[in-house]
C-alpha cells in the first residue's frame, strides 16, 4: 500500500513538473481626452507606436509572406519584433504577436482595443497573455504592464501636442 501511494505521490510530481506554464495575464486601461477616431489615427497603422510610445526610437514595417510585422528598436539599445495577428478599424482592435525581444516573457500576445466614452473622450484597454521568462511572475507583469501605462502617458502627450 505505501508502495503504491509513494508512486501515486512521484506520479503527481512528474505530472505537475511537466505541464507547461500557467499563462499570465495583463489588463490596463486609460481614458483618453479625445475623440476614438482620432485615437485610432495613432494607434491604428502597425508601426504608429514609434510615434507616441516613449520608449521607442523607431518602428520599422515589413512583410513576412502575407504577414505584416515589425522591427522595433528601443531608446538606450535593444530591439522587438512583433507580427500584426489581426487589425479590425471598424472595431478599433489591434492584435499582435511578440518574436523576439528583451521582454521578460515568451508565448506572448496583445490586443489594444479602443471604445468611445463620448463624442470627446476614448477608452483604451491594452491587455496579453504570456508566459513569464527568465523573470518572477511578478516582474514579468510589472515589466509588461509598465510598458501599457507609459505608453498611455505617451500617446496622451502626443494628442494634447495636436499631432
Amino acid at each position: 500500500m505505501k508502495a503504491m501511494l509513494g508512486m501515486s505521490a512521484m506520479g503527481a510530481v512528474l505530472l505537475l513538473a511537466a505541464a507547461p506554464a500557467m499563462a499570465l495575464e495583463v489588463r490596463e486601461q486609460a481614458t483618453i481626452k479625445a475623440p476614438i477616431e482620432q485615437v485610432w489615427k495613432q494607434i491604428g497603422p502597425f508601426c504608429a507606436i514609434g510615434d507616441w510610445h516613449p520608449a521607442v526610437e523607431s518602428c520599422t514595417l515589413r512583410k513576412t509572406g502575407n504577414k505584416q510585422e515589425r522591427d522595433i528598436a528601443l531608446k538606450g539599445g535593444g530591439a522587438i519584433q512583433e507580427r500584426l495577428t489581426g487589425l479590425s478599424a471598424a472595431k478599433h482592435r489591434m492584435r499582435y504577436t511578440l518574436l523576439s525581444g528583451p521582454l521578460p516573457v515568451r508565448n506572448y500576445t496583445s490586443t489594444i482595443r479602443l471604445s468611445a466614452v463620448d463624442a470627446r473622450t476614448t477608452r483604451i484597454i491594452w491587455s496579453s497573455r504570456f508566459e513569464a521568462n527568465g523573470a518572477s511572475d511578478t516582474d514579468a507583469r510589472k515589466a509588461i504592464s509598465g510598458i501599457y501605462t507609459s505608453g498611455f502617458d505617451g500617446l496622451r502627450k502626443r494628442l494634447d501636442s495636436g499631432q
